[in-house]
């Protein structure tokens, strides 16, 4: 099984809008962490299902040579990172992401594929995100307009224009492969 730390964005239906961020994530130069300059894999953008069966395309940016079992990381060298680092090139896809508009949900992490998925947020995912601790989840506008009744004190602020989170604070050792 692959475990991947990757930015994680839903699109939901907007086309224009995933191939606006494939084309800023193609053209995008490494990320600098640390000692380290860590280049990004092509985007990888696909249709995805929801837990409820609804479509959504769904993008993945994976940092070159940090995930363990990733496919495209199949003959290249890893690149062993402190849980600091992580947290910087955590920050940097961040960065990625706020040149992004048009998008549902987003987050970095390790495999955050399903927190993304705005069913499973919604049924999976309330008590932690009522309580803020979903640190890095980024919603849009209107998303979190839906889920607020839910969500009173639960610490998002404002990401980017049309974009709140639960401001990211890092990787924390639990939170690493």
């Amino acid at each position: 099984m692959a475990i991947a730390f990757e930015l994680v964005v839903n699109f939901g239906a907007n086309h224009d809008a995933a191939e606006r961020a494939r084309a800023a994530v193609s053209g995008h130069p490494p990320l600098h962490v640390g000692d380290h300059r860590i280049p990004l894999h092509e985007p990888l953008l696909m249709t995805a299902r929801s837990s409820s069966g609804r479509e959504f395309l769904e993008m993945s940016v994976l940092p070159v040579g940090v995930g363990s079992g990733v496919a495209p990381d199949r003959g290249r060298r890893s690149i062993p990172l402190t849980g600091e680092e992580f947290g910087l090139l955590g920050h940097g896809l961040y960065g990625l992401l706020r040149r992004f508009t048009g998008y549902r949900a987003a987050q970095v992490g390790w495999n955050p594929e399903d927190r993304v998925d705005l069913d499973e947020l919604r049924s999976d995912w309330m008590a932690e995100l009522a309580t803020g601790r979903m640190p890095g989840l980024t919603l849009a506008d209107d998303v979190h307009r839906d889920l607020h009744r839910d969500l009173h004190g639960s610490g998002f602020t404002r990401f980017a224009p049309g974009h709140v989170w639960i401001p990211y604070r890092g990787e924390q050792p639990s939170d690493l492969a």
